[in-house]
């Protein structure tokens, strides 16, 4: 059984109902591992903290979620090892670091990345990668 690399956007939809939410949800009940870098916690922090600021949830809230996130089983992995390959990958595609730091692990682990931002499906849909992405609304 091989796994999931799941990023911050779809983990965040595993806690807030918005777009998309359900078929995030649905990987909470795959047999499939998921997986992550460390980078998922500040990442999805982040997500949190523009949600209270735009007034989408409260503080009260965010700090809930980012508490269940931490209680959701998944295996994480430390970017530290990921770094070189995902600064290459960053290079070569234009991406961020952060992007190529899920699509590091899901290259080393030779599983998909789930993701559910739409600007880096889009951009890596014509590369090399594309093979490695998933959309989340595709599950």
């Amino acid at each position: 059984m091989s796994g999931f690399v799941v990023d911050a956007s779809v983990a965040v939809k595993w806690f807030v109902p918005e777009a998309l939410s359900d078929e995030a949800v649905s990987l909470l009940d795959s047999p499939r591992e998921l997986l992550a870098p460390d980078l998922l916690y500040p990442e999805a922090g982040n997500i949190l903290w523009k949600k209270v600021r735009r007034g989408e949830l409260s503080d009260q809230e965010a700090g809930e979620i980012s508490r269940a996130l931490l209680s959701v089983p998944k295996t994480v992995h430390p970017t530290e090892i990921l770094l070189p390959a995902a600064v290459k990958l960053a290079c070569a595609i234009g991406r961020t670091v952060y992007d190529s730091l899920y699509l590091a692990l899901a290259a080393l682990l030779d599983c998909p990345m789930i993701t559910a931002d739409e600007r880096l499906y889009r951009a890596l849909g014509r590369t090399e990668w594309s093979g490695l992405l998933c959309w989340v609304g595709d599950l």
